[in-house]
């Protein structure tokens, strides 16, 4: 794994920490400056919650390109350190929240805050995006009405989810990665 690095904004150019072993699998900067070319301006006063986080890179990214807030979730004791940390160094941990949690049951409980983009980007290979999806399916309150949900996955695991709020509304692949791009059901 290269060097990973918050690609613009306030924190440009600033290296992350990553997590040492295997646990985690980094968003590349190739895949990170595409989705925030999609994103856009949108991100700018936006909140966003990042779910099994990893190194935060991507919720970092946001804060950097001017998001307001960001909300990581992460259960894994060595990425939870990584996190705050890459949040220290980046100046970015005013405007953040970290908590180590399974993200499943924060999902279940009652929504405290709506978030404009919530990222998912789960271990690899155990269907743990779409049991995701369900959850926020059950409780949709965590996004706001013109938010999006954005699912990092390799392609192998693509497939089409029956879901009574939200649709695929865009894909985009980059190698062995897929960004799937879910907004509510009109």
């Amino acid at each position: 794994m290269g060097s990973l690095r918050v690609i613009s904004g306030q924190a440009k150019g600033v290296r992350l920490r990553t997590v040492p072993g295997n646990s985690t699998r980094p968003i590349t900067d190739r895949v990170k400056e595409s989705l925030f070319n999609i994103i856009g301006k949108e991100i700018i006063g936006a909140s966003i919650l990042d779910m099994f986080a990893g190194t935060g890179a991507v919720g970092i990214e946001a804060l950097s390109r001017g998001a307001d807030f960001a909300y990581f979730l992460e259960i894994n004791n060595k990425a939870y350190s990584v996190i705050n940390s890459n949040l220290e160094i980046t100046q970015l941990n005013q405007l953040s929240v970290v908590r180590k949690t399974d993200a499943f049951l924060f999902l279940q409980s009652n929504p405290t805050k709506a978030f404009d983009f919530i990222f998912i980007a789960p271990p690899q290979y155990k269907d743990l995006w779409q049991k995701a999806m369900h959850i926020l399916d059950q409780n949709p309150n965590w996004l706001t009405s013109n938010g999006q949900i954005i699912v990092q996955i390799d392609p192998k695991e693509q497939e089409a989810l029956n879901l009574n709020h939200f649709q695929m509304v865009d894909n985009r692949r980059y190698g062995d990665t897929l960004l799937l791009f879910f907004e509510f059901i009109p």
